[in-house]
């Protein structure tokens, strides 16, 4: 048997959009959905290497749900560099001010800590209302 390799401008040519409604769903359910479809793993043409994965987009950021007390607990830090640079932001100050964070670093998260992990993240678009500007693309829904 021989294994089969995906050629990088081969991946390219069949490339699809989805779109995920996160309304009332568990943020960590759409995640890994997401990172998967990112990744490719979704295929019968995975390649670790290649980035053979499809475009994402969600819908209805703002409406995603955390559940027991986890909307209250759950912080984002961020770092400066400098001494007293620690910033941090609870999850529900994060969807008041950043509605695509939450979703962003969980997704983030779960792909390769590597420069195909930078590269498949770049194909996530995150919206917080249920209007975005990818109709042209003819991107089909995805339920959870």
């Amino acid at each position: 048997m021989r294994t089969f390799v995906e050629k990088p401008a081969a991946a390219l040519a069949t490339r699809k959009w989805w779109v995920i409604d996160a309304s009332n769903q568990p943020l960590g359910r759409v995640a890994t959905r997401v990172a998967t479809i990112l990744r490719g793993k979704n295929k019968v043409t995975f390649t670790p290497h290649v980035d053979t994965g499809d475009f994402v987009i969600i819908i209805n950021a703002t409406q995603v749900k955390l559940t027991g007390r986890k909307p209250i607990q759950k912080h984002y830090y961020r770092y400066s560099g400098f001494p007293g640079g620690l910033k941090s932001i609870s999850f529900e100050g994060a969807l008041k001010k950043h509605p695509e964070l939450p979703l962003q670093q969980a997704v983030k998260g779960m792909l390769p800590k590597n420069v195909l992990g930078r590269q498949l993240i770049t194909k996530l678009k995150i919206y917080a209302s249920a209007k975005h500007p990818h109709e042209a693309q003819k991107p089909e829904l995805i339920t959870l």
